[in-house]
């Protein structure tokens, strides 16, 4: 019995596998995960980049953290964000993550 499904399990004389097929299940995986996991990622990051980029004094934002302020200035690194009238915390640029321009105002 064993023997049997031991020489079952052997390729067959003659018959040789062609290397590609054995590695297309591969490829197609990577690509796959390339369109939808990959370039998806990297497109967010870039918008992200850009907005982070375009900011300006007196754009309404949120922080990473869930606080809402108003820019009132920008360095390199480091945005005032007004959360408070006279109330002025120092946030860094990578912690901003919308633009609350477009909410609507209560």
């Amino acid at each position: 019995m064993l023997n049997s499904i031991l020489l079952m399990m052997q390729p067959q004389e003659g018959a040789e596998s062609n290397p590609l097929m054995s590695f297309l299940p591969l490829l197609l995986i990577i690509v796959v995960f390339y369109f939808f996991m990959i370039r998806p990622q990297m497109k967010r990051q870039k918008e992200t980049r850009q907005f982070r980029e375009s900011l300006k004094k007196g754009d309404k934002v949120v922080t990473t953290g869930g606080i809402y302020g108003k820019i009132s200035e920008i360095k390199e690194s480091i945005i005032h964000l007004e959360i408070a009238k006279d109330v002025v915390i120092k946030v860094d640029k990578n912690g901003i993550i919308k633009d609350m321009s477009d909410a609507q105002q209560k």
